[in-house]
């Protein structure tokens, strides 16, 4: 591949990457403050969502008869760790950690292969079917999960993948919504890119991967972060189809905390901060990525 692709390719992916300045009125107004006026807007919407993990976290660390008292008190009057001492070291929850460690690090590596590939198929390929196939795959995104479930466990069943973490991967080896992720922001790239690489003698699979790909870097950091939302706090499926303890995940050990009698609430909320810690420092590593995606992926058809 000559240099002049591959200075084409790093100069489209730092616009990718990146936003360009604004220019203009709007410009010139935004930089009389050192931060952008929708501040003004998205900042109590902000803490309006922290506020409920803040509550959590708090009360997470509040004495055991505190909680149950109503109203809760939003800061406990004496700051305990009773229930994360509780959490380590009465269950599981470590082995239930990595059960889910792994099953979103399978489903995240899965997504990122197998819808790379399917939406630079659908995005680029010509072959017949293609928009047919393409619409039967978004079809599959109306359907209720809850019309799923049986035939799910009965193909799980007859492929005795039931009770195991096998369970709670494959179904999320690929997802509709990721191809369709994928195939958008395909779409968005330029084409003259993978014209020169075709002149300068690369096959379809060379195209994919030295130019397609490393251009892609920011819609597949959203991939995986949606993909990690959804197989970490997914709970429903392995609640069907997981009755060994020791192939919980995460949020199925943590829904065990809670029974018809009695409900021990310092060790849920202990749990869920344990439980949701991961995901916020995962999304603050790709948000960058994220954002990007968002808002040159333009989800056109």
């Amino acid at each position: 591949m000559s240099d002049s692709v591959l200075e084409r390719i790093a100069d489209s992916s730092e616009q990718v990457a990146a936003a360009p300045p604004r220019s203009g009125p709007e410009g010139r107004r935004r930089r009389g403050l050192p931060f952008s006026g929708w501040h003004f807007v998205l900042l109590p919407i902000a803490v309006l969502f922290l506020v409920p993990f803040l509550q959590m976290t708090l009360a997470s660390f509040s004495p055991a008869k505190e909680l149950v008292a109503f109203p809760p008190p939003f800061i406990p009057s004496t700051f305990t760790l009773d229930g994360y001492i509780k959490l380590f070291t009465t269950t599981d929850v470590l082995l239930w950690l990595g059960n889910t460690i792994v099953v979103s690090g399978v489903a995240i590596i899965s997504n990122l292969v197998l819808c790379s590939l399917a939406g630079y198929g659908f995005a680029r390929l010509k072959f017949a079917g293609r928009d047919f196939g393409f619409l039967m795959i978004l079809a599959t995104i109306m359907i209720p999960t809850q019309l799923l479930m049986i035939p799910t466990y009965i193909l799980f069943a007859t492929l005795g993948l039931l009770n195991g973490l096998g369970a709670a991967i494959v179904p999320w080896l690929a997802t509709a919504f990721g191809i369709f992720l994928m195939r958008q922001f395909f779409l968005s790239l330029p084409a003259e890119l993978e014209e020169a690489g075709a002149v300068d003698g690369c096959n379809r699979w060379q195209i994919f991967f030295r130019i397609v790909l490393p251009l892609a870097r920011p819609a597949l950091a959203t991939l995986a972060i949606f993909t990690l939302l959804g197989a970490w706090n997914d709970l429903v499926w392995p609640l069907i189809a997981i009755n060994d303890q020791r192939s919980f995940t995460l949020q199925l050990g943590i829904a065990n905390f809670q029974g018809a009698h009695q409900t021990d609430w310092s060790l849920i909320m202990a749990g869920n901060v344990v439980a949701t810690l991961p995901l916020i420092l995962f999304f603050l590593f790709a948000q960058r990525h994220f954002i990007a995606t968002m808002t040159f992926s333009g989800l056109k058809g």
